[in-house]
């Protein structure tokens, strides 16, 4: 499970009104091994050993996304649009599973079924 699931990262220079951010959702154990990359590496400079450890192992995921607001926009708007995405990102990364029957195989005889959760 991730320590933390949204952070803000900055305001772009070029327009006030869209923030760069980051996601962070929780893999489903059976597709772990589909989002393990040994070389990730959280786009947030705040992220600890133990969260660059769970991008790396797959437990965890990140989204780096850029948020658009109207003009005038607050701090709590922009946090619920944000908490908005997160739950949009979360539901995706948990329900989404394009591997499900990855490695299922046929040997021109019998078929071999693969359910990757």
């Amino acid at each position: 499970m991730p320590r933390l699931n949204v952070i803000i990262l900055d305001q772009h220079q070029d327009d006030p009104n869209t923030w760069n951010a980051v996601l962070w959702a929780d893999v489903p154990t059976a597709r772990q091994v589909r989002y393990a990359n040994p070389d990730a590496k959280s786009a947030w400079s705040g992220a600890t050993a133990a969260d660059n450890t769970n991008l790396q192992n797959g437990s965890v995921v990140e989204l780096l996304m850029a948020q658009r607001t109207a003009a005038g926009t607050t701090l709590a708007q922009l946090e619920a649009l944000l908490q908005t995405q997160w739950t949009n990102y979360q539901s995706s990364i948990t329900s989404y599973n394009p591997w499900r029957f990855s490695g299922t195989n046929w040997d021109g005889t019998t078929w071999t079924q693969v359910n990757n959760g």
